[in-house]
């Protein structure tokens, strides 16, 4: 019997909605893990090739962490609104108030101001941590910092609401917001992959950025798409990650056709349903990008969006969109999160090289999700692409790898731990050295006490890599990048 994914030469897919307890305490001592009802799996040769390839005991180990985390997200995802929502809430009524003293004392008076979360004064969660609004006005356009700095703005600006994002993009950054969006998962049957366009226009350029939305701190289906080790093989590409390929606009039992026809379908509450994520993009690039032949666009997302922001080219190279890929002038990622095998990695380096296009992964000391999925030889994900990687000094250098690459290591723990103590002394200690823009809110201190013992969570939020797209010494990118061909031999 062969795959019935006629994109997919094989695939597993984990399908933890059909799980049941005790199937699932079973695919622990079974290695035929087809026999599973919530795993679909399809080796390369087809569902024959199963008993040739029984899956060995770390990888069924994997898959059952996988559905069971998915599982407990699906089950609290209720809670995890409501707590998210309330906390939100919390933290603008007091910034709204000023603090929690005058909160109280408005409150004796009946002077409370509410937050509106439509408003452009709405901060997300990940927006507490950081509250920076302004672009460096020391890093200008032909700085080889300015795209990077740009794009880490955008990718923390695209977690808020669409009344901030205008606000800051038309009024603090002096740009133009084309437009932001809550694109449909046909998967998820719903909105789930959110992003925003902007154009950065003046005599000397034009350019469109795409900045894709990360993980939601408080939002279950992001991180199912986060723990999903869910893969799709695409003949002569790689095995690529099938929830960041689901969020991004796979269609069901299509994978990425060429084309596809307006969805003017309603859903269940009579609205008009969301186009998926690549082909709305797509298209409204195609028409930006038009008018002008010297206009170019990047893509760019911190977390999960950064690991739709480089599947976007896979799709664009799968199609031959030559038009766009030629009009392509970089990617840029913040802990980014792995999305395919090494085959994947190598087609991917080839086709950007080939394009001219630049990838820059930036990687901030100990964030744990660019050391996600696990790069082993069970789960096989490999990063590739040019990775810039800074200390907590915000020094940076070209590695291949980053540091400790799968994060969990014993050895590795009490140094990440020490590495996290002297972070939150630079807290206290950094406006003085770099000046006020640099100085960090309780809240973000508060975060950076939990890294105490969990290193990797305050490592992955906004503000260390705002920070290195600014302190960061402008060299580094002039230096030779992994996109760029081998020197030729020498006789």
């Amino acid at each position: 019997m062969a795959c019935d994914k006629g994109f997919s030469s094989s695939y597993m897919l984990l399908k933890p909605e059909e799980v049941k307890f005790f199937d699932l305490i079973r695919i622990l001592f079974s290695s035929n893990v087809e026999k599973r009802k919530f795993v679909e799996f399809c080796p390369l040769g087809g569902a024959a090739a199963t008993a040739a390839e029984d899956v060995n005991f770390r990888r069924r180990w994997m898959i059952f962490v996988s559905i069971l985390a998915q599982k407990f997200l699906l089950f609290s995802s209720t809670l995890l609104v409501w707590f998210g929502s309330g906390f939100e809430m919390w933290l603008n009524l007091v910034s709204v108030n000023q603090n929690v003293g005058r909160l109280v004392l408005n409150f004796f008076q009946g002077k409370v101001v509410k937050p509106d979360k439509t408003s452009e004064t709405f901060v997300s969660f990940i927006g507490n941590l950081d509250k920076r609004m302004e672009l460096d006005g020391n890093i200008k356009y032909g700085d080889p910092r300015y795209y990077g700095a740009l794009s880490m703005m955008a990718s923390k600006a695209s977690y808020e609401n669409t009344a901030y994002i205008q606000n800051i993009v038309n009024h603090h950054w002096k740009m133009e917001c084309l437009g932001t969006y809550d694109f449909w998962n046909e998967y998820l049957e719903k909105p789930s992959t959110q992003a925003f366009l902007l154009r950065d226009k003046t005599t000397d350029h034009e350019t469109i950025v795409v900045a894709f939305r990360g993980t939601e701190p408080f939002d279950a289906e992001d991180w199912c798409s986060d723990f999903d080790i869910s893969w799709y093989q695409l003949s002569e590409v790689g095995k690529i990650h099938g929830g960041f390929m689901k969020a991004l606009g796979l269609q069901k039992n299509l994978g990425w056709p060429k084309e596809v026809q307006a969805q003017n379908d309603t859903d269940l509450d009579g609205q008009n349903r969301p186009s998926t994520a690549y082909y709305a993009i797509r298209e409204k690039l195609r028409e930006l990008l038009s008018k002008n032949e010297k206009a170019n666009f990047i893509l760019t997302g911190h977390s999960l969006g950064g690991a739709l922001a480089i599947l976007f080219p896979t799709v664009l190279v799968l199609h031959e969109d030559d038009f766009l890929l030629d009009r392509l002038e970089g990617v840029y990622t913040f802990g980014q999160p792995r999305v395919g095998d090494g085959q994947f990695g190598e087609f991917m380096a080839k086709k950007l090289r080939e394009h001219n296009i630049k990838y820059f992964r930036f990687v901030y000391g100990n964030d744990m999700v660019p050391r996600l999925p696990y790069d082993d030889k069970d789960l096989l994900f490999k990063h590739f692409g040019t990775c810039i990687y800074f200390n907590r000094h915000y020094k940076g250098k070209i590695v291949e790898e980053e540091p400790n690459k799968n994060y969990f290591s014993p050895l590795g723990a009490m140094p990440m731990m020490v590495n996290a103590f002297w972070e939150l002394v630079r807290s206290f200690t950094i406006p003085r050295k770099k000046g006020a823009e640099y100085r960090e809110g309780n809240f973000m201190r508060l975060f950076r006490i939990i890294g105490l013992v969990m290193p990797g969570i305050p490592a992955h939020s906004p503000q260390d890599y705002v920070n290195a797209t600014r302190l960061g010494s402008s060299h580094i990118f002039n230096l030779p990048t992994q996109q760029d061909p081998p020197p030729p031999e020498i006789a």
